[in-house]
């Protein structure tokens, strides 16, 4: 099983839909038992708060359900715990090379970096705009997905 952590700055918008998209997709292509999914912060100020109720609706809107996703910072022993570590922009990985002081493995990557077009997820907190961040989101789990489908096959 291949273990995912989603990180955003606050763990209430991106991380989260990130987490509950990719456990959907992985879910509707037969691949649920493949992945363990997470999510976290590179920092603390939302500690133990839901998923923002914006992006709360967002999922519904695409029949996802959060329930009970409370958010959490991440720490130096998810970088051991999980086997991919997920940024929804720049400023994220450059937080989480130095809560896991470095990136030894390469296991810290962009959401979007497999992407025609590599960029940040922008943060819907400052802009409002829940709606590109999650396109974008879509965007940059299905090429995830696709690319460790691919992965799993060859070690089958």
């Amino acid at each position: 099983m291949l273990r995912v952590l989603m990180v955003c700055l606050g763990n209430i918008c991106r991380s989260p839909m990130a987490e509950f998209i990719f456990r959907d997709m992985a879910e509707k292509r037969g691949l649920g038992g493949e992945f363990f999914i997470a999510s976290a912060a590179t920092s603390d100020e939302e500690y133990g708060n839901p998923v923002y109720p914006p992006a709360q609706r967002k999922l519904h809107s695409l029949g996802i359900d959060c329930r009970g996703k409370r958010a959490r910072k991440m720490t130096k022993a998810d970088y051991d715990e999980y086997d991919l570590l997920i940024g929804m922009e720049n400023r994220n990985l450059s937080n989480m090379r130095r809560i896991c002081g470095g990136d030894p493995k390469g296991k810290i990557h962009l959401l979007l970096e497999h992407s025609p077009r590599p960029r940040d997820i922008a943060d819907p907190w400052y802009t409002g705009d829940f709606d590109t961040a999650c396109d974008d989101i879509v965007e940059g789990c299905g090429q995830w997905l696709d690319k460790l489908q691919r992965e799993l096959r060859v070690k089958s």
